[in-house]
């Protein structure tokens, strides 16, 4: 199980790091065209990811070592 764990937390980071940066970029767009509600939840669904992708990186700091270097559980 901490290995799975130890392979997908990384990739949620990265994915939840990609989706903000979308999610930047069109909360200005957003603005830019007069729809500031709009832009203002957006850019909360920013920062909720931004908040996420902490309380992941505690998750993958929280994991056994060997796991978070990629070693398998049976060994090392």
């Amino acid at each position: 199980m901490a290995n799975r764990l130890a392979h997908l937390v990384p990739h949620w980071i990265e994915h939840n790091d990609s989706h903000a940066k979308q999610f930047a970029e069109w909360a200005q767009k957003a603005r830019g065209a007069g729809l500031g509600a709009s832009a203002d939840c957006i850019e909360a669904a920013a920062r909720s990811l931004r908040e996420a992708k902490e309380h992941l990186g505690n998750a993958r700091r929280s994991l056994p070592k060997r796991e978070r270097y990629g070693r398998s559980e049976r060994g090392a």
